[in-house]
Protein backbone atom coordinates (compact mmCIF):
# COMPACT_ATOMS: atom_id res chain seq x y z
CA UNK A 1 0.00 0.00 0.00
CA UNK A 2 2.75 2.61 0.52
CA UNK A 3 4.36 2.33 -2.46
CA UNK A 4 1.13 3.93 -4.42
CA UNK A 5 1.92 6.47 -2.10
CA UNK A 6 5.58 6.78 -2.87
CA UNK A 7 4.62 6.76 -6.37
CA UNK A 8 2.04 9.78 -5.82
CA UNK A 9 4.75 11.54 -3.80
CA UNK A 10 7.50 11.72 -6.44
CA UNK A 11 5.35 12.93 -8.72
CA UNK A 12 3.99 15.61 -7.06
CA UNK A 13 7.73 17.48 -7.52
CA UNK A 14 6.67 17.66 -11.08
CA UNK A 15 2.95 18.01 -11.45
CA UNK A 16 -0.01 20.18 -10.12
CA UNK A 17 -1.94 17.66 -10.35
CA UNK A 18 -2.07 13.74 -9.41
CA UNK A 19 -4.92 11.62 -9.79
CA UNK A 20 -5.77 8.38 -7.84
CA UNK A 21 -8.27 6.83 -10.07
CA UNK A 22 -11.61 6.38 -7.93
CA UNK A 23 -10.49 8.14 -4.86
CA UNK A 24 -9.84 11.74 -5.79
CA UNK A 25 -6.76 14.04 -6.92
CA UNK A 26 -3.64 16.31 -4.88
CA UNK A 27 -3.23 19.26 -6.50
CA UNK A 28 -0.30 21.73 -5.57
CA UNK A 29 0.10 25.53 -5.44
CA UNK A 30 2.95 27.44 -4.89
CA UNK A 31 3.33 30.05 -2.23
CA UNK A 32 5.73 32.75 -1.67
CA UNK A 33 8.17 33.37 1.13
CA UNK A 34 6.50 34.21 4.28
CA UNK A 35 7.24 35.89 7.81
CA UNK A 36 5.12 35.12 10.62
CA UNK A 37 5.78 38.04 12.73
CA UNK A 38 4.18 36.48 16.30
CA UNK A 39 7.20 34.18 16.04
CA UNK A 40 9.41 36.36 13.90
CA UNK A 41 9.76 33.03 11.58
CA UNK A 42 11.03 33.31 8.18
CA UNK A 43 9.35 30.14 6.02
CA UNK A 44 10.65 29.42 2.08
CA UNK A 45 8.66 29.09 -0.79
CA UNK A 46 6.80 25.93 -1.06
CA UNK A 47 4.18 24.01 -3.00
CA UNK A 48 1.07 23.61 -0.56
CA UNK A 49 -0.85 20.38 -1.35
CA UNK A 50 -4.47 19.96 -1.24
CA UNK A 51 -7.43 17.55 -1.90
CA UNK A 52 -9.96 17.13 -4.28
CA UNK A 53 -12.48 14.43 -4.17
CA UNK A 54 -14.61 15.37 -7.16
CA UNK A 55 -11.94 14.54 -9.81
CA UNK A 56 -11.56 10.86 -9.52
CA UNK A 57 -11.11 9.79 -13.71
CA UNK A 58 -8.18 8.33 -14.44
CA UNK A 59 -5.87 10.49 -16.46
CA UNK A 60 -3.16 7.67 -16.97
CA UNK A 61 -0.47 10.08 -15.66
CA UNK A 62 -0.02 7.49 -12.07
CA UNK A 63 -0.90 4.09 -14.04
CA UNK A 64 1.53 4.95 -16.73
CA UNK A 65 4.64 5.59 -14.10
CA UNK A 66 3.83 2.93 -11.66
CA UNK A 67 3.80 0.93 -15.15
CA UNK A 68 7.11 2.24 -16.19
CA UNK A 69 8.94 1.75 -12.62
CA UNK A 70 7.81 -1.63 -12.09
CA UNK A 71 8.19 -2.58 -15.22
CA UNK A 72 4.26 -4.01 -15.43
CA UNK A 73 1.45 -3.38 -17.94
CA UNK A 74 -0.41 -0.62 -17.61
CA UNK A 75 -3.92 -2.97 -17.25
CA UNK A 76 -1.85 -4.52 -14.07
CA UNK A 77 -1.23 -0.89 -13.04
CA UNK A 78 -4.55 0.15 -13.22
CA UNK A 79 -5.67 -2.98 -11.52
CA UNK A 80 -3.13 -2.29 -8.47
CA UNK A 81 -4.13 1.80 -8.12
CA UNK A 82 -8.08 -0.19 -7.64
CA UNK A 83 -6.83 -2.37 -5.45
CA UNK A 84 -5.08 0.17 -3.45
CA UNK A 85 -8.19 2.83 -3.68
CA UNK A 86 -10.30 -0.31 -2.09
CA UNK A 87 -8.31 -0.72 0.76
CA UNK A 88 -8.08 3.20 1.51
CA UNK A 89 -12.21 3.33 1.96
CA UNK A 90 -12.63 0.15 3.59
CA UNK A 91 -10.41 1.80 6.51
CA UNK A 92 -11.95 4.69 5.71
CA UNK A 93 -15.77 3.03 6.63
CA UNK A 94 -14.34 1.93 9.46
CA UNK A 95 -13.83 4.88 11.07
CA UNK A 96 -9.75 4.86 11.09
CA UNK A 97 -7.41 7.26 9.90
CA UNK A 98 -5.67 6.79 7.01
CA UNK A 99 -2.12 8.52 6.07
CA UNK A 100 -0.06 8.43 3.20
CA UNK A 101 3.41 8.88 3.65
CA UNK A 102 4.75 12.41 2.69
CA UNK A 103 1.60 13.64 1.57
CA UNK A 104 -0.96 13.54 4.75
CA UNK A 105 -3.87 12.19 6.43
CA UNK A 106 -7.13 11.12 6.08
CA UNK A 107 -10.11 10.75 8.07
CA UNK A 108 -14.05 12.04 8.48
CA UNK A 109 -15.65 14.35 10.67
CA UNK A 110 -18.37 13.79 12.38
CA UNK A 111 -20.79 15.23 9.15
CA UNK A 112 -19.55 12.20 7.89
CA UNK A 113 -17.42 14.15 5.27
CA UNK A 114 -14.02 13.14 3.96
CA UNK A 115 -11.49 15.46 5.56
CA UNK A 116 -7.46 15.76 4.51
CA UNK A 117 -4.48 17.17 6.33
CA UNK A 118 -1.29 17.97 4.40
CA UNK A 119 1.58 16.86 5.50
CA UNK A 120 4.04 19.64 6.93
CA UNK A 121 7.38 18.23 6.50
CA UNK A 122 8.13 18.15 2.66
CA UNK A 123 8.31 20.89 0.40
CA UNK A 124 7.81 19.87 -3.10
CA UNK A 125 8.96 22.83 -4.85
CA UNK A 126 12.48 21.94 -6.08
CA UNK A 127 13.39 25.62 -6.31
CA UNK A 128 13.49 25.85 -2.63
CA UNK A 129 15.39 22.79 -2.31
CA UNK A 130 17.31 22.83 0.95
CA UNK A 131 15.79 25.66 2.36
CA UNK A 132 14.23 25.74 6.02
CA UNK A 133 12.56 27.65 8.34
CA UNK A 134 14.44 29.77 10.75
CA UNK A 135 13.76 32.11 13.70
CA UNK A 136 14.90 35.69 14.15
CA UNK A 137 15.72 37.45 17.47
CA UNK A 138 13.55 40.63 17.63
CA UNK A 139 15.10 43.86 17.03
CA UNK A 140 14.57 46.07 19.72
CA UNK A 141 15.09 49.51 18.18
CA UNK A 142 13.52 51.25 21.48
CA UNK A 143 16.11 50.20 23.17
CA UNK A 144 19.19 51.76 20.62
CA UNK A 145 16.71 54.71 20.60
CA UNK A 146 16.98 55.66 24.13
CA UNK A 147 20.71 54.81 24.63
CA UNK A 148 21.31 57.55 21.73
CA UNK A 149 19.13 59.93 23.60
CA UNK A 150 20.77 59.40 26.77
CA UNK A 151 24.52 60.07 24.93
CA UNK A 152 23.47 63.01 23.14
CA UNK A 153 21.94 64.85 26.54
CA UNK A 154 24.98 64.38 27.84
CA UNK A 155 27.42 65.44 24.85
CA UNK A 156 25.40 66.85 22.51
CA UNK A 157 26.98 66.96 18.94
CA UNK A 158 26.87 70.93 17.46
CA UNK A 159 28.64 71.90 14.39
CA UNK A 160 29.99 75.69 15.80
CA UNK A 161 31.75 77.73 12.74
CA UNK A 162 35.04 78.00 14.47
CA UNK A 163 34.70 73.58 14.01
CA UNK A 164 34.01 74.89 10.25
CA UNK A 165 37.20 76.81 10.16
CA UNK A 166 39.86 74.02 11.21
CA UNK A 167 39.78 72.74 7.41
CA UNK A 168 40.57 75.55 5.52
CA UNK A 169 42.75 73.89 3.12
CA UNK A 170 39.45 72.40 1.74
CA UNK A 171 38.74 75.97 0.29
CA UNK A 172 42.03 76.39 -1.05
CA UNK A 173 41.76 72.40 -2.75
CA UNK A 174 38.38 73.82 -4.20
CA UNK A 175 39.78 77.33 -5.58
CA UNK A 176 42.77 75.11 -6.88
CA UNK A 177 40.88 73.18 -8.93
CA UNK A 178 38.95 76.12 -10.24
CA UNK A 179 42.00 77.53 -11.33
CA UNK A 180 43.46 74.82 -12.83
CA UNK A 181 39.63 73.87 -14.72
CA UNK A 182 40.19 77.51 -16.39
CA UNK A 183 43.94 77.23 -17.33
CA UNK A 184 43.06 73.89 -18.71
CA UNK A 185 40.33 74.87 -20.73
CA UNK A 186 42.23 78.08 -22.21
CA UNK A 187 45.08 75.26 -22.80
CA UNK A 188 43.14 73.22 -24.72
CA UNK A 189 41.82 76.40 -26.98
CA UNK A 190 45.36 77.50 -27.67
CA UNK A 191 46.48 73.60 -28.42
CA UNK A 192 43.47 73.69 -30.51
CA UNK A 193 44.13 77.09 -32.43
CA UNK A 194 47.87 75.93 -33.03
CA UNK A 195 46.35 72.52 -34.75
CA UNK A 196 44.00 74.51 -36.90
CA UNK A 197 46.81 76.76 -38.17
CA UNK A 198 49.17 73.89 -38.63
CA UNK A 199 46.44 72.23 -40.71
CA UNK A 200 45.67 75.32 -42.95
CA UNK A 201 49.92 75.87 -43.35
CA UNK A 202 49.95 72.39 -44.70
CA UNK A 203 47.03 72.53 -46.99
CA UNK A 204 48.02 75.47 -48.58
CA UNK A 205 51.30 73.84 -48.94
CA UNK A 206 50.12 70.43 -50.48
CA UNK A 207 47.71 72.91 -53.22
CA UNK A 208 51.10 74.50 -54.13
CA UNK A 209 53.15 71.50 -54.70
CA UNK A 210 50.30 70.07 -56.64
CA UNK A 211 49.87 73.25 -58.60
CA UNK A 212 53.58 72.80 -59.49
CA UNK A 213 53.56 69.57 -60.46
CA UNK A 214 50.33 69.87 -62.94
CA UNK A 215 53.14 71.45 -65.60
CA UNK A 216 52.49 69.02 -67.66
CA UNK A 217 48.46 67.21 -67.48
CA UNK A 218 47.67 64.65 -70.24
CA UNK A 219 44.50 62.75 -69.96
CA UNK A 220 43.87 58.50 -71.54
CA UNK A 221 40.93 57.90 -73.38
CA UNK A 222 40.39 54.51 -73.15
CA UNK A 223 39.55 52.04 -76.15
CA UNK A 224 41.36 53.21 -78.28
CA UNK A 225 40.89 52.61 -82.41
CA UNK A 226 43.12 50.54 -84.15
CA UNK A 227 46.38 51.30 -85.46
CA UNK A 228 47.07 52.89 -89.09
CA UNK A 229 49.55 54.58 -90.89
CA UNK A 230 49.61 58.06 -91.04
CA UNK A 231 51.64 60.76 -92.95
CA UNK A 232 51.41 63.70 -91.45
CA UNK A 233 52.29 66.93 -93.24
CA UNK A 234 54.09 69.28 -91.95
CA UNK A 235 53.31 72.98 -92.59
CA UNK A 236 54.11 76.19 -91.09
CA UNK A 237 53.53 77.12 -87.19
CA UNK A 238 51.25 79.89 -86.66
CA UNK A 239 49.58 80.70 -83.37
CA UNK A 240 46.05 79.23 -83.15
CA UNK A 241 43.10 82.14 -82.80
CA UNK A 242 39.58 81.84 -83.91
CA UNK A 243 40.40 82.63 -87.59
CA UNK A 244 42.82 80.02 -87.88
CA UNK A 245 40.31 77.30 -85.86
CA UNK A 246 38.16 78.20 -89.37
CA UNK A 247 41.07 77.37 -91.59
CA UNK A 248 42.50 74.15 -89.38
CA UNK A 249 39.46 72.63 -87.72
CA UNK A 250 38.37 72.38 -84.40
CA UNK A 251 39.50 68.72 -83.56
CA UNK A 252 42.47 69.25 -81.42
CA UNK A 253 45.22 65.76 -80.39
CA UNK A 254 46.38 67.08 -77.69
CA UNK A 255 50.13 66.47 -76.51
CA UNK A 256 49.76 68.40 -72.52
CA UNK A 257 48.92 71.36 -70.79
CA UNK A 258 51.35 73.77 -69.32
CA UNK A 259 51.20 76.63 -66.78
CA UNK A 260 54.95 78.20 -67.85
CA UNK A 261 54.65 79.67 -71.49
CA UNK A 262 58.70 78.89 -72.36
CA UNK A 263 57.57 75.18 -71.39
CA UNK A 264 54.61 75.15 -73.45
CA UNK A 265 56.91 76.58 -76.71
CA UNK A 266 59.37 73.92 -75.79
CA UNK A 267 57.07 71.18 -76.37
CA UNK A 268 56.14 72.60 -79.83
CA UNK A 269 59.43 72.44 -80.85
CA UNK A 270 60.23 69.35 -79.84
CA UNK A 271 56.79 67.94 -81.73
CA UNK A 272 57.85 70.14 -84.82
CA UNK A 273 60.84 67.93 -85.01
CA UNK A 274 59.15 64.91 -84.87
CA UNK A 275 57.71 65.81 -87.66
CA UNK A 276 54.09 67.19 -86.33
CA UNK A 277 52.38 70.26 -86.79
CA UNK A 278 52.45 71.16 -83.47
CA UNK A 279 51.14 74.45 -82.27
CA UNK A 280 49.82 76.34 -78.89
CA UNK A 281 45.64 76.24 -79.19
CA UNK A 282 44.98 78.24 -75.91
CA UNK A 283 44.50 78.17 -72.05
CA UNK A 284 42.24 75.89 -70.45
CA UNK A 285 39.80 76.33 -67.56
CA UNK A 286 42.99 75.99 -64.92
CA UNK A 287 45.04 78.57 -66.91
CA UNK A 288 47.18 75.95 -68.84
CA UNK A 289 48.45 76.46 -72.14
CA UNK A 290 47.67 73.62 -74.44
CA UNK A 291 49.85 72.21 -76.69
CA UNK A 292 48.28 70.16 -79.79
CA UNK A 293 50.13 67.64 -82.15
CA UNK A 294 48.23 68.34 -84.82
CA UNK A 295 44.51 69.97 -85.75
CA UNK A 296 42.00 68.31 -87.77
CA UNK A 297 38.85 69.53 -89.52
CA UNK A 298 36.77 65.84 -89.63
CA UNK A 299 36.29 63.73 -86.35
CA UNK A 300 37.30 60.87 -88.31
CA UNK A 301 40.86 61.93 -89.21
CA UNK A 302 41.19 63.07 -85.63
CA UNK A 303 40.76 60.13 -84.77
CA UNK A 304 42.50 57.54 -86.09
CA UNK A 305 45.67 60.08 -85.71
CA UNK A 306 44.93 60.15 -81.72
CA UNK A 307 45.30 56.02 -82.00
CA UNK A 308 48.51 56.19 -83.98
CA UNK A 309 50.02 58.59 -81.92
CA UNK A 310 48.94 56.95 -78.60
CA UNK A 311 50.68 53.71 -79.45
CA UNK A 312 53.17 55.78 -80.71
CA UNK A 313 54.32 58.48 -79.26
CA UNK A 314 51.95 59.44 -76.35
CA UNK A 315 49.41 56.65 -74.78
CA UNK A 316 48.00 60.00 -72.68
CA UNK A 317 47.46 61.88 -75.65
CA UNK A 318 43.79 63.07 -75.69
CA UNK A 319 41.25 64.40 -78.00
CA UNK A 320 39.77 68.12 -77.97
CA UNK A 321 36.77 69.68 -79.46
CA UNK A 322 36.61 73.14 -79.64
CA UNK A 323 33.11 74.40 -81.24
Amino acid sequence: MNSIATYISELLYRYECIILPGFGAFLTRRQPATIQQSTNTFFPPQKLISFNSQLKNNDGLLANYIASVENITYTDAVAKIQRYVLSINEKMNNGQHVELDKIGAFYTSVENTLQFEPAQGVNYLTEAFGLQSFASPAIRREIYKKEVEAIEEVAPLTFTPEKRQERPYLQYAAVAAIVLGIGGFFGLKKVSDTNISYNNKEWQKANQEIENKIQEATFEISNPLPAINLNIIKENTTPFTSSTKDVLGKFHVVAGAFRVISNADKKVQDLKKQGFDARIIGLNKYGLHQVAYDTYKDRSQALLALSTIKQKQNPKAWLLVQE
